[in-house]
C-alpha cells in the first residue's frame, strides 16, 4: 500500500513538474516575442545579432540591392533605384526572375493546355514578366515613401529638441536611428553609421534621399548643404522644414478626402464593363456566340482597352499633383 501510495505521490510530482516546465517554457516564448517585437527596426534587430557595426551596415546596404558602399549595383540605374526605393529586400536579380519564369511558365501554358494563340503568349509574357514586377515595385515604394512622409516631420522635430538640448548633430541623428521605427528608423541608422565611417552629414543624406526618393529628404539634403557652405541656425532651418512638410501633407490628404468620391467613381465606372464580361463568359460561354472568329475582335479590345486606360490616366492626375 505504501508502495502504490508513493508511486502516486510521485506522479502528482511529476505532473506537477511538467505544468510548471510548459508554462516556463510558454513564457519564455512570449517574452522572446515581446522582446523581438521590442526591436523596433531592422538594424537594430542586426545590431542585437551581435554582428560589428560595419558589418550589419553593409548587410543593410546590400539586401536593399545596393553595394556595400552603398551603390547602385547594375548599370539599370532606374531600375536598381526604383528596387532600392521599393524597400524590398533580398537579390534584385532573384526578384526578377521569378516574374520571368512566372510569365514562361503561364505563356507556355496558354497555348498547349487553353489553345490561346502565341500572340495572347506573348502579350500574357510581357505583361506578367515586365509589367506587373513594376507595378509591384511602384506601389511598394509610393507606400514606402508615404510612411516616410508621415514619420519624418516627428524626427526632424526630435533632432530639433535634441539640438537645443545640445547635442551634436550626429548623435541627434542616432537618437532618431534608436527611438524610430521602420522604415525611417533604419534609414537614419544608417546615416548615422555612414557619418561613423567617414561620410560627411551632407553626403550621407544625399544617399538617403536616393534611397527613398522623398522630395522631403531632397529639401533637407539642399538645407543642410546650404548650411555648411553659408552658415546660419540649423535649428530653425530644421525647424521650419518639419513645418513646411506636415502642412503640405494635411493639403495632400485634404485633396484626398474631397476627391474620394471621384475616384470611387472611376474604380466602379472602369471595373463594371471587365466584371460583367467576365460574368458573361462563365454563365454563359456562348453569349457571344460566332464573335470570336472574327478578324476585327482583336483590333477593337485593342482601341476600346486603350481609350479606357486614357480615360482612368487623366481622372487619376486630376486628382494626383505635386503639391
Amino acid at each position: 500500500m505504501l508502495t502504490g501510495q508513493t508511486l502516486l505521490y510521485f506522479i502528482y510530482v511529476l505532473a506537477a513538474a511538467s505544468v510548471i516546465l510548459a508554462a516556463e517554457s510558454f513564457y519564455l516564448s512570449f517574452a522572446g516575442r515581446r522582446a523581438k517585437a521590442g526591436i523596433i527596426n531592422r538594424r537594430l534587430q542586426r545590431l542585437g545579432e551581435e554582428s560589428p557595426a560595419e558589418q550589419s551596415l553593409q548587410g543593410l546596404l546590400q539586401e536593399r540591392g545596393l553595394t556595400a558602399s552603398g551603390d547602385f549595383v547594375f548599370g539599370a540605374i532606374a531600375l536598381n533605384r526604383l528596387y532600392t526605393q521599393s524597400g524590398i529586400t533580398g537579390n534584385p536579380l532573384a526578384f526578377a526572375a521569378v516574374f520571368l519564369l512566372a510569365g514562361l511558365v503561364l505563356a507556355l501554358m496558354l497555348p498547349l493546355l487553353l489553345g490561346f494563340s502565341a500572340i495572347v503568349a506573348i502579350i500574357v509574357f510581357l505583361v506578367v514578366g515586365l509589367v506587373l514586377p513594376l507595378l509591384v515595385l511602384r506601389r511598394a515604394r509610393n507606400k514606402r515613401i508615404q510612411k516616410f512622409a508621415a514619420q519624418l516631420p516627428d524626427a526632424l522635430d526630435m533632432i530639433v529638441r535634441s539640438l537645443r538640448a545640445g547635442h551634436p548633430t550626429t548623435v541627434a541623428i542616432g537618437l532618431v536611428a534608436r527611438e524610430m521605427p521602420d522604415p525611417l528608423g533604419t534609414e537614419f541608422g544608417i546615416v548615422s553609421d555612414e557619418i561613423t565611417f567617414g561620410l560627411s552629414l551632407e553626403q550621407a543624406v544625399r544617399k538617403l534621399s536616393q534611397r527613398v526618393g522623398f522630395e522631403g529628404l531632397h529639401l533637407l539634403s539642399v538645407s543642410l548643404s546650404i548650411q555648411a557652405k553659408t552658415g546660419g541656425n540649423l535649428t530653425e532651418i530644421l525647424a521650419n522644414l518639419s513645418s513646411v512638410l506636415r502642412e503640405r501633407r494635411k493639403l495632400r490628404m485634404k485633396i484626398k478626402a474631397l476627391s474620394a468620391e471621384g475616384r470611387m467613381s472611376a474604380w466602379i465606372i472602369s471595373l463594371f464593363p471587365v466584371i460583367m464580361f467576365c460574368i458573361l463568359l462563365v454563365v454563359a460561354p456562348k453569349f457571344y456566340g460566332d464573335v470570336w472568329g472574327s478578324p476585327l475582335i482583336f483590333p477593337v479590345f485593342v482601341i476600346f482597352g486603350s481609350w479606357a486606360l486614357l480615360g482612368d490616366f487623366i481622372m487619376y492626375r486630376m486628382v494626383n499633383f505635386d503639391i
